[in-house]
């Protein structure tokens, strides 16, 4: 099924899940740009996928305007943008660094806003476009000992409601996907007694890639996805 889709941008891109990503869209026909702090690590994905990589530094307003502006030179304005960057800091409430929650949060959730922010400036100028958040279990539920975490993710899925509230009219589809699970990345052994534990990064990608096929007329803004023996 073909998509209305030209060009995607993965912020906080990896060797994980945004790797499976890369190669999925690629495989759809998509224009790939790959976006990290450290872009050293992105060569050889680049070079499967022939992406450009860029280097941005997602918490911080004036390295993601560059970031957009870099990629529209090098690109073209993408019109599907996914956000992937997430930050912990974990231990007792009490104990817990306040510079280190701040820092997670900016990751987290801040850089959420400002990629969306530009993303959508440019998607409401020239067409349709698809913003897609990447989520997880503390998107819905705290854990304990993990109160940034689920404060940072809370507060994504919040900015993408209220975004696919405002913005689905306009013809921007936005996404968030509740990654309810571990994800099997790369380095990262399936146990024998529970083949199933975590999550395929390729599936997870197929997933994202369904959501860019929906038809307008029913479209979704969330998504849970959870290997089978995850307990609710």
């Amino acid at each position: 099924m073909s998509i209305p889709y030209k060009t995607a941008l993965i912020v906080g891109a990896g060797d994980g899940l945004s790797a499976s990503l890369a190669r999925t869209f690629h495989q759809a026909g998509l224009s790939i740009g790959l976006a990290a702090r450290n872009t050293d690590k992105l060569s050889a994905l680049s070079n499967e996928v022939k992406a450009q990589t860029f280097s941005c530094d997602a918490a911080q307003p004036a390295s993601v305007t560059s970031l957009f502006e870099s990629v529209e030179v090098q690109l073209g304005t993408p019109d599907v943008v996914v956000y992937n960057p997430s930050a912990r800091s974990q231990g007792p409430l009490i104990d817990l660094d306040p510079a280190a929650v701040e820092q997670a949060l900016a990751v987290t959730a801040y850089g959420g806003f400002l990629v969306a922010q530009q993303a959508v400036k440019r998607m409401l100028k020239l067409g349709p476009g698809a913003v897609l958040f990447t989520g997880a279990s503390a998107s819905i539920k705290g854990y304990p000992r993990s109160a940034p975490f689920a404060m940072g993710k809370f507060a994504l899925r919040g900015l993408a409601q209220s975004m696919a509230r405002e913005l689905a009219p306009q013809n921007i589809h936005v996404g968030h996907f509740v990654i309810d699970g571990a994800i099997g990345n790369p380095g990262v052994s399936q146990s024998a007694g529970q083949p199933d534990a975590f999550l395929d990064p390729d599936a997870i990608a197929t997933t994202y890639l369904h959501l860019l096929q929906q038809p307008r007329s029913a479209w979704t803004w969330e998504v849970e996805l959870r290997p089978w023996v995850e307990k609710f």
